[in-house]
């Protein structure tokens, strides 16, 4: 494994925890050369799932994809980096137990959404906003509109 600050080969395990459903193996690591730590994460890497893009082409399943819109949909947001593994998981997760061969592209993006929405209301809004391809502020608005009410439920309207 290469450090991710130097870039040299030679590190020490300094710890192994199962991740809560077993399917993922966390080791934090010591590199030898520069002295840092740094975290791995390791999973059984299962039938390759393609996913079917909105041109009908296909790729190979990759859930860093899904990391990296994670992290631009919660810059700057409360949202640590173990909750967004922790969310890329659950995805990964149940793809693997729902699918076995093909997912449409659009069938992630409802996964994201749902969790995302729980998670972070604001990163949910860019999350869509980017995923569902807003061209205007009432594309916003009606996105909000089903929080806005959640929120509302129960409250006496104000004067």
């Amino acid at each position: 494994m290469k450090c991710p600050f130097c870039h040299h080969d030679n590190d020490k395990v300094v710890d192994t925890r199962t991740g809560e459903d077993g399917g993922i193996v966390r080791r934090r690591r010591f590199c030898c050369h520069c002295n840092k730590r740094f975290t791995t994460h390791e999973r059984v890497e299962a039938t390759t799932v393609r996913v079917i893009k909105r041109d009908q082409t296909r790729v190979p399943f990759d859930p860093q994809k899904i990391k990296q819109g994670l992290e631009r949909a919660c810059w700057k947001r409360p949202v640590s980096d173990v909750q967004i593994m922790q969310l890329v998981g659950e995805i990964v997760n149940e793809i693997d137990a729902r699918y076995d061969s093909e997912i449409l592209s659009g069938e992630i993006g409802k996964m994201v959404m749902q969790r995302l929405r729980k998670l972070d209301q604001v990163a949910y809004v860019r999350f869509a906003s980017v995923y569902l391809e807003f061209q205007s502020a009432r594309d916003f608005s009606n996105a909000l509109q089903p929080m806005l009410c959640e929120e509302n439920a129960g409250h006496e309207p104000l004067p």
